[in-house]
């Protein structure tokens, strides 16, 4: 009856099935008592083609569809063990995914092959002790030092960190450049002063956990991941499958708590019948069974739009939102159903509810992804594919030359002065401390090595405030024009008072969260993103 999964698909489900029955859920309490998964299961996995079904044939996979990746998940997140699941899916979906999407051919052919068939397990670090949804805020460092990068930091909250042979690393190498200046590099396990030490943790207990820490680590400059400085955006593309991912396995495992509870309830007797029997119960997992089956077929509209290439953050954010807050809900409600049996340890449904509670927290949180919706929806924000613009050279080609008429104020001759400073590749011979001087400060703030395509981009400025205005500014192969006044259609809106542009341009306040709260609206994140890699930033 599924419009989305065909005989093929049901075939590998009760494939995939047999492995976890016979592989996975026999070992269960032991990988919980030892806080692991054994790298055996990795390799049983690899060779039954189970960790390539989502990478190219030519690195070892099978090249499947999207539905097959949401079978296995589903497939793993119904284990009862939560642990092996996020084991499973980050080496899978997350540590490998931006080295497939925007590494070199030559980390591809180091680290996928090994990966797909279980030889290699690899785990990504992002959040550390005083940065985990605020990304812009980490403070590990890669220094370039002739053919090497320098590494110094440290992460934390890290799936496989302790026992992955390697992990994608996100690092700021250019420390001044906020957001712009996060790169992604992968580092190998052993690595000298590279060390990583366990965390104790409530949930997931049979996936390792742990905090990474970086002394001086010296890395090949090949082992960036994509170009310097497009970290933050390989990142934010990447969260769309890591926020769908969470989704589909937290409703997988609501459709598996539901299971046990029924189960138990028609064993279960009290005052002389099941308790299944007992009106309240119910009418309590009805309304449960109902939420996990609307929930399921929302996320089932988003894997379907992700399977054909939509780059979908408003789905993805509420699809996580939304189940793994009902994941949550639904181990609470359900363990409630096993009185004081539930409390119990020997009872899966205690390891159930432990699991479940993390699953509003990871990928980002419930609080982010609603103002990340609440941005969507609420302010009109537009995201576009950090990927897709890096394989396309930028985005849409030019559809028009670049203003050549002012609006007000200044000359066109003016702005033509300005710009002849172009070429100083984001160097200044003064600050400014204007809104207005900033606007005009950007021809001499120019990277122009870091203007890779030609697409035109045109941006308006609106901000209010008496050092404030309305600026145009258009980019098109370095080359740039600033202009008083809104001329022509843009390709983003930039809205703000005028003392909290100044604030962000001039270092005073933390760019995601100027972002988040709304003091800084744009129309077009995709394009901001560009600006901020094309534009140094100003040394206040």
């Amino acid at each position: 009856m599924s419009q989305y999964f065909t005989e093929e698909h049901e075939l590998f489900r009760q494939s995939a099935r047999e492995f976890i029955q016979k592989e996975v859920i026999p070992n269960g309490e032991k990988w919980e008592a030892e806080e692991l998964v054994p790298r055996e299961v990795f390799k049983k996995m690899g060779e039954q083609g189970l960790l390539g079904i989502n990478f190219p044939e030519q690195y070892g996979g099978t090249d499947n569809d999207f539905w097959y990746t949401v079978v296995w998940l589903e497939e793993i997140a119904k284990s009862k063990l939560a642990g092996f699941a996020a084991a499973v899916s980050v080496h899978q979906f997350m540590a490998t995914n931006h080295i497939l999407h925007a590494g070199s051919d030559a980390l591809k052919a180091k680290y996928l092959p090994p990966s797909i068939s279980g030889s290699y397990v690899g785990s990504i670090a992002i959040s550390e002790p005083g940065a985990g949804s605020d990304v812009a805020a980490m403070r590990t460092t890669a220094k370039k030092e002739g053919d090497y990068y320098i590494l110094n930091g440290n992460k934390t909250f890290i799936t496989n960190g302790y026992y992955g042979n390697f992990v994608t690393v996100a690092c700021k190498t250019d420390p001044d450049a906020g957001m712009a200046g996060i790169s992604l590099i992968v580092v190998d396990q052993g690595t000298p002063g590279f060390t990583t030490s366990r965390l104790k943790k409530m949930g997931w207990k049979s996936s390792d956990t742990a905090e990474l820490f970086f002394d001086n680590v010296k890395v090949p400059a090949g082992n960036l991941v994509g170009k310097e400085g497009q970290g933050f955006f390989y990142i934010m593309e990447s969260f769309q499958l890591e926020r769908l991912v969470a989704a589909i396995m937290a409703v997988a495992g609501a459709e598996l708590v539901i299971e046990m509870t029924l189960k138990y309830m028609h064993e279960r007797s009290a005052f002389g019948k099941p308790i299944s029997k007992f009106q309240v119960l119910r009418h309590k997992m009805v309304d449960l069974t109902t939420e996990v089956e609307i929930t399921k077929r929302f996320v089932y509209y988003c894997c379907d739009l992700f399977a054909r290439g939509i780059f979908c953050v408003k789905e993805c954010s509420m699809a996580k939102l939304k189940a793994t807050e009902l994941g949550k809900t639904v181990a609470d409600e359900c363990l409630q159903m096993f009185g004081g049996y539930g409390w119990m340890s020997e009872y899966p449904i205690e390891r159930c509810y432990r699991d479940a509670r993390v699953g509003t927290i990871v990928g980002g949180t419930t609080e982010i992804m609603k103002e990340i919706i609440a941005k969507m929806t609420v302010d009109g924000i537009n995201y576009e594919s950090a990927y897709k613009n890096m394989k396309s050279g930028g985005g849409e080609s030019a559809k028009s030359e670049p203003a050549t008429k002012p609006a007000s104020g200044q000359t066109l001759s003016e702005t033509q002065n300005n710009n002849s400073s172009t070429k100083t590749n984001g160097k200044m011979d003064k600050t400014p401390e204007t809104a207005r001087d900033i606007i005009y400060s950007l021809p001499q703030r120019l990277k122009a090595d870091k203007v890779d395509d030609s697409a035109m981009h045109r941006f308006h400025f609106k901000l209010d405030g008496e050092t404030g205005g309305n600026f145009t500014v258009t980019l098109q192969e370095s080359k740039v024009v600033v202009l008083d006044g809104l001329v022509d259609e843009p390709t983003c809106e930039i809205k703000a008072k005028a003392s909290d542009y100044e604030d962000l341009e001039l270092g005073r306040g933390n760019p995601q969260m100027m972002f988040m709260m709304g003091k800084i609206k744009v129309s077009n994140l995709g394009e901001v993103m560009k600006f901020i890699t094309y534009f140094s930033r100003i040394k206040s």
